[in-house]
């Protein structure tokens, strides 16, 4: 069930409806938790088993960690927990990176073992997978905003989790927001605390990112897939390389606002995920801005416990590239992801030792400006490891951009992208500036988005977070 669905403004009217009619807490928590099933069971029911596996073994041993009392036996627990959330998600993601695809369809099998060998990537796992991990951790490190007191019975800290875990608005995509932020949160909502303007807003700016900007470049940047790059000109593939990374920004953090405004009218806040990445003045401060959930959760999951940048340079750098790395696999099981992953890896490493140079420095606007060119262009040319998946496809793209002959530029294509990508330049244009941008001119804004949702939404198209 997709966000941009009819189904979806059903299901999610009465939800709302049913929510803040109930009095109770506990009532709304249970009414969450089926419903949020119930969501994430709408298309392929039979993963849900998957998803409940995670819940139990993470459930279940987070909570012996909280009731143990022997340090020992608790950092066993964790670690079991951990590894075993690590272990599924290994399986159902990543098995055809060693094993050899089949035909088969998961549908005609006859036995358990050959379900599992053939199933479909679980919806969503890489998400709540790392949900899993950040309770399992904060849970060990004794973090007290997860600390049990008498009145939490098992069945009620188990209730919790699951909610924590399956929670609708970001269970598919995120943002992955950490169990020591989340669980605090969940207690009674009263439909007088919703700030309506806020959520307005929010909602707004996601659906039209979603619906108008990504969808519509969907439609332009098809050409990018293999075999059709070949026939055109080195001046089209570099367009379609720049209206993909518009649209790819525009698809994610038009999802992440959306999920942002859905989950704050039932009285929860999620983090926020995107912070105008493209103005970015160096490849760090990109992932300050992009994915901060993600890159946040590798800090303090993975960087940190690694040793960060306290044990040399030589292990900051591969601490860095490690990181990266196993960042790039998360999102998917081609090495196309890992070389991605590496990109930014090997960028952040080389740029570390210049952090400090009057270059990187400096405020003159012209030299600002010029880093901002630099980083989008980096990051630009990463997306074609992104979008292409095969690796041989993506470096074939590659050498065309600086090859192809010079063939008639699609004029009426090149256009649209302008059109639509011009959408994502002013939108961080203006973050410059949005002290100084008066309310009205804000409000007007608003409202020509909110236009624009209604008459000229692009072709449906899948979140493209959707398959991590």
């Amino acid at each position: 069930m997709s966000y941009t669905e009819p189904v979806f403004f059903l299901f999610y009217a009465v939800t709302f409806a049913t929510y803040y009619s109930l009095r109770s807490g506990r009532l709304q928590v249970g009414l969450l938790v089926l419903t949020s099933l119930f969501f994430y069971a709408w298309q392929a029911p039979a993963i849900l088993a998957v998803f409940l596996c995670s819940w139990l073994i993470t459930g279940v041993t987070s909570y012996c960690v909280l009731a143990s009392r022997n340090q020992r036996r608790a950092k066993l627990l964790a670690t079991l927990g951990v590894v075993t959330n690590l272990a599924l998600l290994a399986f159902f993601k990543y098995k055809f990176l060693v094993l050899p695809a089949t035909g088969a369809s998961a549908a005609a099998v006859s036995s358990v073992g050959e379900w599992l060998l053939l199933a479909p990537l679980p919806i969503g796992i890489s998400f709540y997978t790392f949900h899993g991990i950040s309770l399992l951790v904060d849970v060990f490190r004794g973090n007290k905003a997860i600390a049990l007191d008498r009145s939490v019975t098992a069945a009620r800290y188990l209730m919790d989790t699951l909610l924590y875990l399956v929670f609708f608005p970001q269970l598919i995509a995120g943002p992955i927001i950490k169990a020591k932020d989340f669980m605090p949160q969940v207690a009674t909502k009263r439909f007088s605390e919703i700030d309506f303007p806020a959520c307005f807003r929010v909602l707004v700016l996601g659906y039209f990112l979603k619906s108008v900007v990504a969808d519509n470049l969907s439609s332009q940047t098809v050409g990018i897939t293999y075999p059709y790059f070949q026939l055109r000109s080195s001046a089209d593939l570099w367009v379609m390389l720049l209206g993909y990374s518009a649209q790819i920004f525009a698809d994610f953090a038009g999802y992440s606002f959306i999920a942002i405004g859905l989950a704050r009218l039932l009285g929860y806040r999620l983090p926020d995920n995107f912070n105008f990445p493209y103005v970015a003045t160096s490849i760090s401060d990109f992932w300050r801005r992009w994915h901060i959930s993600l890159s946040s959760w590798l800090r303090d999951y993975l960087y940190i416990p690694l040793g960060g940048s306290k044990k040399g340079e030589v292990r900051t750098y591969v601490n860095l590239l490690i990181v990266m790395l196993l960042g790039g696999l998360w999102h998917g099981a081609a090495w196309s992801f890992a070389v991605w992953g590496l990109w930014h890896g090997i960028g952040l490493a080389l740029e570390r030792r210049w952090l400090n140079s009057r270059f990187m420095s400096t405020t003159h606007r012209g030299v600002v400006g010029l880093r901002m060119l630099l980083v989008f262009t980096f990051v630009t040319l990463g997306w074609l490891f992104f979008k292409l998946q095969d690796f041989g496809q993506a470096t074939q793209y590659l050498r065309a951009m600086f090859s192809n002959p010079a063939r008639s530029v699609s004029t009426g294509a090149t256009f649209l992208i302008v059109l639509y990508g011009s959408a994502v330049a002013l939108y961080h244009l203006a973050s410059l500036a949005k002290d100084r941008i008066p309310v009205p001119f804000k409000n007007l804004a608003y409202g020509t988005m909110l236009f624009l949702i209604v008459t000229n939404p692009g072709p449906s198209t899948p979140f493209i977070y959707f398959q991590f």
